[in-house]
């Protein structure tokens, strides 16, 4: 495996990129693209030999993708009330899509991705409380589209209609500690693609180096729906909450963007 420098990884990135359209290494691979790159690099998978390399990372994604990345799993204040398995499920859930088939017949579902920008079609969405520097989780009855109209009468009868209460929440800087072990600083590296019959090529043509991890724009994210919470339960499983990314957002999570021309 080679070893690199900061200057001599830049340096071979600007050669790749100038290499033009290059054949996926591993085709029917998702994860072609990136893997594609580390081959070039003769890397390791998640292994950037640099010096500090604890401290970094390689990133490497298509330019068209509309698909979400995990950042990292964080469970919802107040954690000892267990909020999604012992409230959101039994208080808002509504019946599997397998119940009855793969699951028992009364097996129940909470899954929802939302974010600050708009409420989902369920009446969910994220807020920021700046004042108590905290991220809630908000319902408006008011919001839900009409063909859940039964399970908004199914909520009625459970809970009510008002708002959350207590409304789970994380703390700016439980995500701040969280969210910084897992965004390092990163050489982030875009790729175009393209088929030719059944062979497809990538372009490495897009590379930013980023560094400084901001809270402050990671809940700006979160407004903006570029970050967003997945709630993933069912009554025989909590898949766990997740903060997960719009896969060309990255760059706006970080205080220092250098692009490499």
């Amino acid at each position: 495996m080679k070893t690199y420098t900061k200057e001599s990884l830049i340096s071979a990135l600007k050669d790749i990129r100038a290499r033009g359209w290059i054949p996926n290494a591993r085709p029917g691979n998702a994860g072609g693209v990136g893997n594609t790159l580390e081959d070039l690099l003769g890397l390791q998978e998640n292994n950037l030999p640099i010096p500090n390399a604890s401290e970094w990372e390689l990133k490497c994604q298509r330019v068209e993708t509309s698909a979400l990345t995990t950042l990292f799993h964080m469970e919802p204040s107040p954690r000892a009330l267990k909020f999604v398995p012992n409230i959101l499920l039994p208080r808002y859930g509504w019946k599997h899509e397998l119940a009855g088939t793969k699951y028992p017949p009364d097996e129940m579902s909470f899954r929802q991705t939302i974010h600050g920008l708009e409420r989902s079609d369920r009446g969910f969405m994220v807020q920021i409380d700046k004042a108590n520097r905290k991220v809630l989780i908000s319902f408006d009855a008011r919001a839900v589209d009409p063909r859940h109209s039964d399970w908004l009468d199914s909520v009625k009868k459970r809970v009510g209609l008002g708002e959350l209460d207590p409304q789970p929440y994380w703390g700016f800087d439980d995500l701040e500690h969280k969210a910084g072990t897992k965004l390092l600083n990163a050489f982030y590296v875009q790729a175009e693609a393209k088929k030719e019959g059944d062979k497809e090529f990538f372009y490495y043509n897009h590379i930013l180096i980023l560094r400084g991890f901001s809270i402050d724009k990671f809940i700006q994210a979160i407004v903006d729906g570029d970050v967003l919470v997945d709630f993933d339960a069912r009554a025989g499983h909590n898949h766990g909450t997740k903060f997960r990314l719009r896969q060309n957002a990255r760059p706006k999570l970080y205080s220092d963007i250098q692009e490499i021309m």
